[in-house]
């Protein structure tokens, strides 16, 4: 159901990800940003989708992206180095839908996130997680949308796949491919993962990989 990778491309993904991946900063403000040195990929995503949770299974770290307990709490750009020499940065976006916040703190947000989309050539991709046990909300298409208008090529992973029956998540897979196939910069395949039982890492591993390359 996932999308496929050959052994070399996932053998090859392991061992970037096997080697030094370190948190470098966060920015608050584009005036933060670290210089665009090396390819980036950064990974958006509704508040509780288990953002920090995939980061950590990716890098095999255990809490090198703080999972927090409280949704909308990630208001900065969090960057990662990875490689021994520096091969790649991870971007941890600030989570978004979170219905709690002020106006101004999504104002910021949006702000933040739209100059960020549309100004920084190093970004490669952006990997856009939806809950597998809800699919593709009025609030993912948002930042679909704003992808699609800065032109910034994504690709959407499933998360906690784990979660629901095979029978729903096939369902919720198709449905989730059909809208990616209709969106200019969407990629058209689809990763299903799970960090807790570390369904589909090693090819989203080879997935990041793939979009530095």
């Amino acid at each position: 159901m996932t999308a496929e990778f050959d052994p070399d491309a996932i053998e090859a993904a392991r061992k970037a990800f096997a080697g030094r991946v370190e948190f470098l900063k966060s920015a608050p403000e584009l005036r933060f940003l670290p210089d665009p040195q090396v390819p980036e990929v950064a990974f958006a995503g509704r508040s509780n989708v288990g953002k920090s949770s995939l980061i950590n299974a990716l890098t095999g770290r255990k809490a090198i992206a703080r999972a927090s307990v409280t949704p909308g709490r990630t208001q900065e750009l969090n960057f990662f180095d990875v490689g021994d020499p520096l091969a790649f940065r991870l971007v941890d976006m600030p989570g978004y839908g979170f219905a709690k916040a002020p106006k101004d703190v999504v104002k910021k947000w949006r702000f933040l996130i739209n100059d960020f989309l549309r100004g920084r050539d190093v970004l490669k991709r952006a990997l856009v997680l939806i809950d597998s046990r809800h699919g593709i909300k009025e609030v993912d298409r948002e930042i679909l949308e704003m992808l699609d208008k800065a032109a910034v090529s994504y690709r959407i992973v499933l998360t906690k796949a784990d979660k629901i029956k095979a029978s729903e998540l096939a369902e919720v897979f198709e449905r989730t491919a059909a809208e990616a196939r209709k969106r200019p910069a969407a990629h058209p395949d689809i990763l299903a993962t799970s960090s807790e039982k570390g369904m589909g890492i090693p090819e989203l591993r080879a997935a990041v990989i793939e979009a530095i390359g």
